[in-house]
C-alpha cells in the first residue's frame, strides 16, 4: 500500500473512540472472537498455524508479529470507522496536507515550473467520497494520488473554478501526505 493508501487507513484509525488491545493475548482473543471462536480463520488470516494461534491464547509468545496488530487495527471498530467515513464523505470533507512537487500545465508564458511545495487544504465530501470508494474497490496508489490531484488543482489551484481555466496539476514526488478527516 502506498502513502496515500496509508494515511486513509491512519485517518480512520484517529476515529477510534477507544484504544486497540495491547498485549498479544488481548489482540489475538479479539480476532477469535471476531471469528466465532474460530482458531483456524485467525490462523489462516495471519498466515500461521493454528497452533501459533493457541500458543498466543496461551500467552507463550512473548514478541507478537508486526502484522498481528496490523489485522486487529483493520478490524477494530467497524461501525465507529464507518460512521466517520460516511460523514466525510456527505458532509464534512477531508483534509490533505502534503509536501510534494507540484507542476502544472498552464497557457503560454504563465510558470509551468514544477516546485517542492507545502499545502494544506480542505477537500469537499465528493473527493472524499471518490477516495473512499477507489479504496473499497482495491484501487493502486496512483488513482489515489490521482483523486488526492484533481482535488487540488481543483480547490487550491483554480479555487473553484474562479481562476486559472484549463490548468492541469501534476502531483509527483510525495515527501509527506497526511489525511484527516475534517
Amino acid at each position: 500500500m502506498g502513502i496515500i493508501g496509508e494515511s486513509l487507513d491512519q485517518a480512520a484509525a484517529a476515529t477510534f473512540t477507544r484504544p486497540i488491545p495491547a498485549t498479544p493475548v488481548a489482540q489475538i482473543r479479539y480476532l477469535v472472537k471476531q471469528a466465532k471462536g474460530s482458531t483456524r480463520a485467525v490462523a489462516q488470516t495471519l498466515g500461521v498455524s493454528q497452533r501459533t494461534v493457541e500458543r498466543y491464547l496461551k500467552g507463550q509468545i512473548r514478541r507478537p508479529r508486526p502484522d498481528l496488530a496490523d489485522e486487529v487495527r483493520r478490524h477494530w471498530q467497524p461501525r465507529v470507522r464507518e460512521r466517520a467515513r460516511r460523514q466525510a464523505a456527505t458532509s464534512t470533507g477531508i483534509i490533505v496536507e502534503a509536501r510534494a512537487r507540484f507542476g502544472y500545465t498552464a497557457a503560454p508564458g504563465t510558470t509551468d515550473d514544477s516546485r517542492i511545495r507545502w499545502i494544506t487544504q480542505a477537500l469537499p465530501p465528493t473527493y472524499a467520497a471518490r477516495l473512499f470508494a477507489a479504496q473499497d474497490i482495491g484501487a493502486g496508489e496512483q488513482e489515489l494520488r490521482d483523486i488526492v490531484a484533481e482535488g487540488l488543482q481543483e480547490v487550491y489551484f483554480r479555487d473553484n473554478g474562479r481562476r486559472a481555466e484549463g490548468l492541469l496539476v501534476e502531483f509527483t514526488d510525495i515527501e509527506h501526505a497526511a489525511l484527516d478527516y475534517s
